[in-house]
C-alpha cells in the first residue's frame, strides 16, 4: 500500500526527484529507523550531561572482545581500491563538474557541511548526482560549456547528519531525518544504476558520536538492499571519525559497518570543534585555530590511532582536508600555501595514510605527488599495520597540552570568517572561499565554538566580540545570528540547527 497519505512535502514538489514510489521508500526507511535515531540523539544529550558533571570518555571495557577478535571488513571494491587523492564539494552543478573531471580518484559529493540546505538546493542536488551518475550532467554558461571528461573520480555521497532535520518533508506529521531523506532518495533513484555501470552506491557517514549509531546505519544499508533487491554488501561507506567520542570507538565503529567495506577519514576540523564542545565546562582553552595543527598532541594521537584502526581491520585510512584555494593574482600566497599543503600530505602519507583530502582542483596534483612517492604502483598501504601506535587514552585528550596563543588576531579571524561564512550560508551557498580558503559548517564551528570559549574563560568580553562583528562586512541577519551563538549562556549544538530556520 502506498505510504503518501500520510507524507506531505512542503516545498515546491520537483514531480521528476520526488516521485511517489522515491518517497514511499524514504517513508519507510524514516518508520522503521527514526524512532532509534531519536533515542540516539537522547542519548548524546545524556552523555553530554555526564561529561558536564566531570566524566571523561576512555575506551569501551564492554566491547573489549572486538577490539581484541581478529575480524575484517569487507574488501574494497575495485573502484574504491585506490583513494590516494579526494575531492570534496557542494552538490552544485558545476562543482561536481569539476570535481569530477580533476583527476581525484574519488569525488564525494555532499549534501551537509559544504552545502547550504535550502529546499533548492537539496532538490537540485539530487538532480545533478542522478546525472552525474548517468553521465549526462553539463553546464551551459555565457563563458563556457562545462561536461565530463572520459575518465572522472568515483562518485561518493555524504548526506546530512543524524542530527538534521528536512523540515520540507512531513512523514506521519514529523519532519523525515534529513538522514535518511538524502540517503533514501539517492538509493531509490541511483543505486540500481550505478551497479550497472560498475560501480556502487557508496557514502561518506558524517558525525557519529558512537558505533550504536554506526549500526543505526547499517541497519537503514540492510533494509535499503533488501526492499531495492540487490546483494547484500553493495553498499560502501566511509565513516568520518569527527567527533572526540568516535575517537574511543574507531574499531567498533568498523565492526559495525564491516559488511559494507568501510574506511574511516580524519575529520579535522569538526574534532577539534566536538572536543571544544564536549568538554565546554573544563579550563581547556584552545589556542587560535591556526595554530592548532596536525602535529599538536592530541591531533596526533587521534590521526595515528585511526591508521593503526583501520590498517589492522583491512579498512582504508583517509586523511583530511587541504582547505586552501589558490590565488589567481599572488603567486608568492600560492608559494607559501603549497609548501604547507605538500608538508601536510607528507606527514600523512609517511604515518600511513591510504588518501587524502583536497578542496580545489588546483591541489590534486600536488597531493596525489606526494601519495605517488609513497605508494608507487601500490594502490593503498593498508598492509602497513602501525604496530608502534599503542591506543592511548591520555594521548587522545591531551587537549590542555596543546602549545600556543590566544590573540587578538585570532579573535578576529574567528569572528570574521563566522559571520562572512554565515552571510553566505543564508544566500544558499555552502563552500564559501573566504581568504584563500573554502570554508564550510565545519570551520564556522570552531570560529563561533571558540570565541564562545574564550569569552566563557575571560580572555575577550562580549563587547570586544560585539565590536568585531560591526567591523565584518555582512548581512545583520549574519551578524545578529553569530553573535547570538558565539554570546550564548550554553553552547549551542550545531549552529546548522537555528541557521536553518532562516533558509526557505
Amino acid at each position: 500500500m502506498s505510504a503518501l497519505a500520510n507524507v506531505e512535502v512542503r516545498g515546491p514538489a520537483d514531480e521528476e526527484i520526488l516521485t511517489p514510489d522515491a518517497l514511499d521508500f524514504v517513508a519507510r526507511l524514516h518508520r522503521e529507523l527514526n524512532p532509534r535515531r531519536v533515542e540516539l540523539l537522547e542519548r548524546r544529550q545524556q552523555r553530554q550531561g555526564d561529561l558536564d558533571r566531570g566524566a571523561l570518555p576512555g575506551f569501551l571495557p564492554e566491547t573489549k572482545g572486538i577490539r581484541e577478535g581478529g575480524w575484517r571488513v569487507a574488501p574494497p571494491p575495485a573502484d574504491l581500491q585506490d583513494r590516494r587523492c579526494e575531492i570534496t564539494g557542494p552538490v552544485d552543478r558545476k562543482m561536481m563538474i569539476n570535481a569530477l573531471n580533476s583527476g581525484a580518484r574519488v569525488f564525494m559529493a555532499d549534501y551537509e557541511d559544504a552545502n547550504s540546505p535550502t529546499w533548492a538546493n537539496v532538490v537540485e542536488g539530487q538532480r545533478n548526482v542522478s546525472d552525474a551518475v548517468r553521465r549526462t550532467i553539463s553546464l551551459e554558461t555565457t563563458e563556457k560549456r562545462y561536461s565530463l571528461n572520459e575518465d572522472v573520480a568515483t562518485l561518493l555521497i555524504r548526506p546530512r547528519g543524524w542530527h538534521l532535520p528536512e523540515r520540507h518533508v512531513l512523514v506521519d506529521g514529523e519532519p523525515v531525518s534529513a538522514s535518511l531523506f538524502d540517503f533514501g532518495l539517492h538509493m531509490w533513484r541511483n543505486a540500481r544504476e550505478q551497479c550497472e555501470r560498475g560501480s556502487g552506491p557508496y557514502f561518506y557517514l558524517p558525525k557519529l558520536e558512537s558505533h550504536h549509531e554506526a549500526r543505526l546505519w547499517a541497519d537503514a544499508f540492510a533494509l535499503s538492499e533488501e526492499e531495492l533487491g540487490l546483494p547484500a554488501g553493495t553498499i560502501r561507506c566511509t565513516v568520518l571519525i569527527e567527533t572526540i567520542l568516535a575517537a574511543f570507538e574507531m574499531e567498533e565503529i568498523l565492526h559495525e559497518l564491516r559488511d559494507w567495506g568501510c574506511a574511516l577519514n580524519a575529520g579535522r576540523w569538526d574534532y577539534i570543534f566536538s572536543c571544544i564542545k564536549k568538554f565546554r565546562v573544563r579550563d581547556w582553552v584552545l589556542p587560535d585555530r591556526i595554530q592548532v595543527t596536525m602535529t599538536v598532541p592530541f591531533m596526533r594521537a587521534y590521526t595515528e590511532l585511526l591508521v593503526r584502526s583501520c590498517h589492522r581491520r583491512g579498512a582504508h585510512a583517509i586523511g583530511g582536508m587541504a582547505a586552501f584555494i589558490p590565488s589567481r593574482k599572488d603567486p608568492e600566497v600560492n608559494e607559501v600555501a603549497l609548501a604547507r599543503v605538500r608538508e601536510d600530505k607528507e606527514r600523512e602519507s609517511g604515518d600511513g595514510f591510504d588518501g587524502t583530502w583536497v578542496a580545489h582542483p588546483d591541489l590534486v596534483p600536488v597531493a596525489t605527488e606526494v601519495f605517488d612517492a609513497v605508494l608507487g604502483e601500490r594502490p593503498n598501504q593498508v598492509a602497513r599495520l602501525r604496530e608502534d601506535v599503542v591506543p592511548d587514552e591520555a594521548a587522545l585528550l591531551s587537549i590542555p597540552e596543546t602549545p600556543g596563543r590566544v590573540t587578538e588576531a585570532g579573535l578576529r579571524t574567528n569572528v570574521s570568517v563566522g559571520v562572512r561564512y554565515l552571510d553566505a550560508w543564508l544566500h544558499g551557498v555552502g563552500a564559501a572561499a573566504i581568504d584563500n580558503l573554502m570554508e564550510d559548517a565545519a570551520t564556522a564551528e570552531i570560529s563561533r565554538s571558540q570565541v564562545w570559549q574564550w569569552v566563557r574563560a575571560g580572555r575577550f568580553d562580549a563587547d570586544r566580540v560585539r565590536d568585531e562583528i560591526a567591523l565584518v562586512e555582512a548581512g545583520d541577519e549574519a551578524k545578529q545570528l553569530f553573535a547570538e551563538l558565539a554570546l550564548a549562556d550554553e553552547l549551542v549544538e550545531f549552529l546548522t540547527l537555528p541557521a536553518y530556520t532562516h533558509l526557505e
